[in-house]
């Protein structure tokens, strides 16, 4: 029995309460009331994720040090809604000694350097992260079987500019025809090329060009992106298809994102593509990556597209004038496919 004071009597006593009539709401889930406050996980470990699968995140702890190990992690629930993809450097609490049958936690994202993205289509700027952290993005097309798509080369390129990722080329099956027409869309960027014939790379100069970077191999299936993966890297075990001899098309064989040790660096093998949406990328960007034109750039009227139409535009201006000479006439050229190549 409790005393409590009676609201409705003026005269300030007090009356008895039955405190078997209190009717309390029951609590449906049975659980504790949520607290703003979260752990701070003071003893967490930090580690790079590797692979995804199914909820299950492979994350690489104490990278090149006696105590390096992989571990086997789950999403914790304070990440909400936040993505971990592959590349992603994280905090990791709970069971971190790696051992078979252990599972850790993912509580915390740490900032990202760089994402690659893409969209479904160049109308959707819903973006999909494909990796994150790559500095290097390793572009792998065929010179024939099938044939180079330089549409897509030039997405891609769009793609690691917007980023901040610095592309590199590798043209394979070169015994089946000459690179050099396809190459030659590609003179005004400044870029590492490597050439290759069918199943015969050269690895040593590939592998010293990945060395203390994170690479992210993109291509069209069919291409050789996975056979070169295994040859970098041979205990990959990437699954390698082949092209159709009706339609010249490849088959997708990679289905998962996963990033293999090479040495001091990391090479991100992806799923071969047909399409790279660019819906998400700030045309700003591009520019950006063409640091000699971007230069000049600052002296175009506010709002220049810099596309051949543009009055008055400051680059066009320096080019056709000579002042750049052959090189700046090709810069330009590329720098006008790309921008084209996101408003098409």
């Amino acid at each position: 029995m409790s005393w409590l004071s009676d609201p409705n009597d003026d005269d300030g006593d007090y009356a008895e309460y039955d405190e078997s009539s209190v009717r309390v709401r029951p609590n449906p889930k049975a659980n504790k009331p949520r607290s703003k406050i979260r752990p701070e996980h003071s003893d967490a470990v930090s580690g790079r994720v590797f692979s995804v699968d199914r909820g299950r995140y492979g994350v690489w702890v104490a990278e090149n040090t006696d105590d390096e190990r992989q571990l086997v992690a789950t999403r914790a629930r304070e990440l909400g809604k936040k993505s971990v993809v592959t590349g992603d450097w994280v905090d990791i609490v709970g069971d971190t000694t790696g051992v078979e049958g252990s599972l850790s936690r993912i509580v915390r994202i740490q900032p990202r350097s760089t994402l690659l993205r893409r969209s479904a289509d160049d109308t959707d700027a819903v973006e999909r992260i494909i990796v994150a952290n790559a500095d290097q993005m390793l572009i792998v097309v065929a010179a024939a079987n099938p044939e180079p798509r330089t549409r897509l080369v030039d997405r891609y390129l769009v793609a690691a500019f917007d980023a901040g990722i610095t592309p590199i080329l590798c043209i394979t099956k070169t015994d089946l025809a000459d690179p050099a027409p396809f190459l030659a869309n590609f003179a005004g960027l400044d870029f590492t090329v490597f050439e290759s014939r069918s199943d015969d790379f050269p690895i040593e100069e590939i592998t010293a060009a990945l060395q203390g970077h994170t690479t992210v191999a993109v291509g069209h299936s069919g291409v050789g992106k996975s056979t070169l993966v295994n040859a970098l890297v041979p205990d990959a075990n990437r699954a390698i298809g082949r092209v159709n001899d009706v339609t010249g098309r490849g088959r997708h064989t990679s289905s998962s994102t996963v990033s293999l040790r090479i040495g001091s660096g990391w090479v991100v093998d992806t799923p071969g593509v047909r399409s790279f949406g660019l819906g998400h990328v700030d045309p700003a960007n591009i520019l950006k990556s063409f640091t000699d034109l971007d230069a000049i750039a600052q002296k175009c009227p506010r709002g220049c597209t810099h596309l051949p139409d543009s009055p008055d535009c400051a680059i066009i201006e320096r080019v056709e004038a000579g002042d750049l000479g052959e090189n700046g006439v090709l810069r330009l050229d590329s720098l006008h496919r790309l921008l084209t190549t996101l408003g098409s």
